[in-house]
């Protein structure tokens, strides 16, 4: 049993997510901690909202409310979207906790003292219109090194150069076009050159992530320079110094305090449900391993930004150092990023109406089938495109008439021959040869989602699916009312087989999965689900929240990720459809809906 951190990117709550997100980070990490734990590993999933920084502001003032209140709402929509996807979170919170507030103040202390935080004075962004500081991500120009336009402020996603948003040429905000004001200003930056030989040592080390990661993430080294870590705003965490802490207008970086939400969440779900220290044993153990899950526009703040921060607090850059009162903590095993997801040939945007949201898709659409698309035709490893021709296609040729039609005809022919699950009597070398796929699969498929290669994952247990739909096709029980022990035998080991099935789909298709388990006669949970608690904020009584937790202990007559035995006797009852069946309407009527917003 290993202790394993899913560390899964904080949604931004100023407004709705779209499925493209959620592609990104949600379904990946959920897919993964789905299948750690039922093979045994004590895994905890966290993150929450990321509610602080310019992006609440602008929207705020949008819809004439406070930024708290803002966040508030947004909060709520998020965790109610995520916890109806099924993501397995055992504490999903936010930023704006008084506990949240205090490790990151923490965090700071102890990189300042350490001496990797310097103060220096610099260029900063603001509006002309508002005065307000522009986020390096909010401005957008020409790229000074590779000529890319599009470059962002921080970085450029062409060639990969980290960047100021004073060296772009023609730069403007990206929230209004305006062209940006830079003015002389105070911050402190992390000294990333100072940290570059620990962070570069680390990096030679991750020899197995995806290459598009590494390729990436070893880039950043060629060109490292400090990052400024405050801002000139008036939301966010104060800077915990003397004579910083008391200027409202200054704040930490929302990318600083983001990324310390990993920690900040662990703190909280220990104190919440255990004595307040069990974190440590995903942070402090070198045997643990930590998973972290985003989209490929975060990289840079996860394999770079965060493990030097990590770094820093651990004294074990150029200057040495000591780690605070956290003790020394962990790097990430590995940094797991998707590519984008597109939909219709278009770049998601809210904006342009080219998006559709998360709580949108489930109250038209079953969970399963937007998760199955995203495992199976995602941007696991390069850019992908959502199109309705496609999820219609997936869904009905797929998932209804591959696993849906396994599972339906034979419950089916079980109820109506027996009204149980039949004992099984000599077993022919066509029985034995689909149980002894279905039984390798376990390993195949185990271990292309703990390599973090889902897509394969689900590809084989489909193509096993199609396997055990050609050994029913082929022994035919529907033709053998006359030799009932071997129509039994051969229903018990389709029944096998799907129960085999079922146990890899499930941290795919954790809905239906409960569905396929009761079908053939199963009561304890295969596919634990979320639940929103309410609660009151652990440092400040007048502050309540919800959160998403859950206990996602698997039933006791589940053996966990490998063969569960059916149970002969078992009883069956008439069966009904797991997957519904997308009419052929529904992509013109979704595109109209497309059409309407643009």
């Amino acid at each position: 049993m290993t202790r394993i951190l899913s560390a899964v990117a904080w949604p931004y709550a100023n407004g709705p997510r779209h499925i493209g997100h959620v592609a990104g980070f949600g379904v990946p990490s959920d897919v993964f901690s789905r299948h750690m734990r039922m093979a045994g590993h004590d895994v905890l999933m966290v993150s929450g909202t990321d509610e602080h920084g310019t992006p609440i502001l602008v929207q705020a003032d949008k819809e004439g409310v406070a930024p708290q209140e803002l966040a508030d709402r947004y909060n709520r929509v998020i965790v109610e979207d995520l916890t109806q996807l099924g993501l397995t979170y055992d504490l999903f919170t936010r930023t704006t906790t008084r506990n949240h507030y205090a490790v990151v103040q923490e965090m700071f202390r102890t990189v300042h003292k350490n001496g990797y935080m310097i103060e220096k004075t610099t260029k900063g962004a603001i509006s002309p219109s508002t005065g307000r500081t522009l986020p390096d991500r909010y401005i957008e120009g020409t790229c000074p090194i590779c000529g890319y336009d599009g470059a962002r402020g921080d970085q450029c996603d062409n060639c990969g150069n980290q960047l100021d948003a004073i060296e772009l040429i023609n730069p403007h905000s990206r929230i209004n076009g305006e062209v940006p004001k830079f003015i002389e200003t105070e911050h402190f930056f992390l000294d990333l050159p100072a940290l570059s030989t620990a962070l570069g040592q680390w990096l030679g080390t991750r020899t197995d992530w995806r290459p598009n990661v590494l390729k990436f993430s070893q880039n950043l080294l060629e060109d490292v320079r400090p990052r400024a870590m405050s801002r000139d705003i008036d939301w966010g965490i104060p800077v915990p110094l003397p004579g910083w802490e008391e200027n409202p207008a200054k704040r930490l970086y929302v990318w600083f305090d983001a990324v310390i939400g990993y920690l900040s969440a662990s703190v909280e779900w220990a104190r919440r449900f255990g004595t307040g220290e069990e974190w440590q044993q995903w942070w402090g153990d070198p045997a643990a391993m930590q998973y972290y899950f985003m989209g490929k526009d975060n990289i840079t703040f996860h394999s770079q930004i965060w493990p030097a921060e990590l770094l820093a607090y651990d004294g074990l850059g150029d200057k040495g150092g000591a780690p605070g009162k956290f003790g020394t903590l962990q790097l990430p095993t590995e940094v797991v990023s998707s590519e984008y997801l597109t939909m219709e040939g278009k770049q998601f945007s809210s904006s342009r109406g080219v998006v559709i949201y998360v709580r949108d898709m489930l109250a038209r659409y079953q969970p399963d089938a937007l998760r199955y698309f995203i495992a199976v035709a995602g941007p696991e490893s390069a850019d992908s495109d959502f199109t309705w021709a496609e999820f219609k296609r997936r869904t009905n040729d797929e998932l209804v008439a591959g696993w849906g039609n396994l599972v339906n005809r034979t419950a089916n022919l079980v109820h109506k021959n027996f009204g149980e699950i039949p004992a099984a009597g000599e077993l022919t070398q066509l029985d034995r040869d689909l149980l002894a796929q279905t039984s390798a699969g376990f390993d195949t498929v185990g271990t292309a989602i703990a390599g973090q290669r889902q897509r394969a994952g689900i590809n084989e247990a489909m193509r096993l699916v199609g396997e055990a739909n050609r050994y029913l096709s082929e022994a035919a029980p529907w033709k053998l009312k006359e030799d009932r022990e071997r129509q039994g035998t051969v229903l018990h080991t389709a029944a096998q087989a799907i129960g085999d099935l079922n146990t890899m789909l499930a941290p795919y298709l954790p809905h239906s999965a409960e569905a396929v388990h009761a079908a053939f006669g199963g009561t304890s949970a295969v596919a634990p689900q979320p639940r929103i608690d309410e609660v009151t904020d652990l440092d400040d009584p007048s502050r309540h929240y919800p959160i998403i937790t859950g206990d996602y202990r698997l039933g006791e007559t589940l053996a966990g990720w490998e063969r569960s035995p059916v149970v002969a006797g078992t009883p069956v009852g008439p069966a009904t459809p797991v997957f519904t069946k997308l009419d052929d309407g529904i992509v013109e009527e979704e595109l109209d809906r497309l059409r309407s917003r643009a």
